[in-house]
């Protein structure tokens, strides 16, 4: 398999090619899908944007032959006309089938991604894919459209493939990079930077897969039910997730160290307990050896079950974190927060593409 430098630079000029990061959130998970923020006033979510990339390419075909590619997965489907996609049944590359369906381009195209992402990692690779796909499809058809309504194609879109509710969140990352605060509001959803050291982020934070995939949209889904359905110890538990999530914004705002471990540790613990299987025995141990070599604190990315786990460590303890979790069977990624969300690359910046 070609190596994701490689898919970028190799692009003919008339490709459109473009990136969006994954990213990790810190407090506020679930709670950002429409409409449980609604009953938490002030609702928040926090999340930083990774240097883990997902990308698109579209190259036009002659005539009206459809090919789409998935280099991670391995997967291709090939449609003779727009009017074949649209009757199939199914697609081995289904994210691309479904925004294919809504942008519907009149004229032949291969339609090529790639993501860094582990599979099921629970760092929003499918999502940030569905924004740099989004857009790609857009300027493939000639429609100019705001960044925020590629937001509520790509979320409407994913919903759509997942078959369940998604939440806005993670989307975000994918639009601006850096670390965010998505403020949940009555008026709608609200971008907010927070302007905190991106060194003091790389520094402090290890970002490991535990090589098992999660799906998300079935624990969020559990979790949404309950909420909505009146559980009690579900609804305290968001409204407490809720109010982290708004320490949270303010601790990394003002580099409060050990708040923000703090913070993390309290929000881990109750969300573990929102749904069975959001913690199992892997996630345990994994942050245990982490703990016990260095991280202040640790909790799972997404919505749990398997996928990745951010931990907060003390400087100077990455090497002896990372190898205690490759002891345990995990695998550490590397990554910096990643400064700039969607781009679009021309051929003469292919080669610098990286975040």
């Amino acid at each position: 398999m070609q190596s994701f430098s490689q898919f970028l630079s190799q692009a003919g000029e008339d490709s459109i090619v473009t990136t969006a990061p994954c990213r990790a959130d810190l407090a506020g998970g679930t709670i950002d899908i429409w409409p449980l923020y609604l009953f938490h006033p002030g609702a928040v979510s926090v999340n930083v944007a990774l240097s883990i990339l997902t990308a698109c390419k579209i190259t036009p075909r002659a005539g009206r032959e459809i090919v789409l590619k998935s280099h991670d997965t391995e997967r291709e489907d090939r449609f003779a006309c727009l009017e074949d996609l649209l009757a199939a049944q199914s697609c081995a590359h289904p994210l691309a089938a479904y925004l294919v369906r809504f942008f519907k381009p009149d004229r032949g195209f291969t339609l090529e991604t790639y993501s860094e992402s582990p599979a099921g990692a629970g760092i929003s690779g499918s999502s940030a894919l569905m924004i740099a796909t989004s857009a790609a499809l857009a300027r493939f058809v000639g429609r100019e459209i705001e960044i925020e309504q590629i937001r509520v194609i790509a979320q409407n879109v994913e919903a759509q493939l997942i078959g369940v509710p998604t939440g806005c969140q993670d989307y975000y990352p994918a639009m601006y990079g850096g670390v965010s605060a998505v403020h949940l509001e009555v008026a709608g959803v609200r971008w907010e930077r927070i302007a905190v050291s991106l060194d003091e982020i790389n520094h402090r934070f290890v970002l490991f897969y535990t090589g098992a995939p999660r799906q998300s949209g079935i624990n969020n889904w559990e979790v949404f039910k309950q909420h909505i359905d009146g559980d009690d110890r579900v609804s305290g538990n968001f409204k407490e997730i809720s109010r982290i999530a708004q320490a949270m914004h303010c601790a990394l705002a003002g580099e409060q160290w050990d708040e923000v471990a703090r913070l993390m540790g309290e929000e881990w613990e109750l969300r573990r307990t929102n749904a069975p299987g959001i913690a199992t025995p892997l996630i345990d141990k994994l942050i245990e050896v982490a703990m016990h070599s260095g991280a202040r604190a640790a909790k799972v990315c997404g919505a749990g079950g398997g996928g990745c786990v951010i931990a907060l460590i003390e400087k100077g303890s990455r090497q002896r974190v990372e190898e205690a979790i490759r002891q345990q069977g995990g695998q550490p990624l590397n990554f910096q927060v990643a400064r700039e969300g969607l781009r679009f690359h021309s051929v003469s910046t292919r080669q610098m593409a990286r975040v």
